[in-house]
């Protein structure tokens, strides 16, 4: 744990957007639901570069991101999907898993280039989210 990291102190992602555990990480429903089904993968302990990870938890986190990627590709109909593990902003291992789709208003670009108003959900439909995204992992 690191006390300055916002993850590590449970500020970041919020509770209620938990989506499952999937081992070394938790999945969680991203915020900006503009891109639908956006997830964020985040690790449970402090580690900010993959290579700072045993291999077997570097393996298990891939698996992770692997089954979460593909529940999202199957909910969401994705053409594509992108994985994206960047760190500037926060320098805790979190990959950003957004599923790119046929109404996609900029499909060759990374998402954080389309200037957007976030969408925010309410609760009932974040709730649907996660149970849809949940429902396909336990298959």
């Amino acid at each position: 744990m690191s006390p300055d990291c916002r993850a590590c102190r449970g500020e970041w992602p919020p509770a209620e957007t938990f989506i499952a555990d999937c081992g070394p990480a938790n999945a969680y429903l991203y915020a900006d639901q503009f891109f639908p089904g956006w997830t964020v993968l985040v690790l449970k302990r402090h580690a900010a570069e993959p290579w700072e990870l045993e291999r077997d938890e570097r393996n298990a986190l891939m698996d992770g991101v692997t089954q979460v990627a593909r529940a999202l590709a199957t909910v969401y109909e994705a053409k594509k999907m992108n994985y994206e593990l960047l760190g500037n902003q926060l320098a805790h291992i979190h990959w950003h898993l957004v599923p790119r789709r046929a109404d996609d208003p900029v499909p060759r670009l990374p998402v954080w280039t389309h200037t957007h108003e976030p969408l925010a959900l309410s609760p009932a439909e974040q709730r649907a989210r996660i149970d849809a995204i949940r429902a396909r992992l336990k298959k």
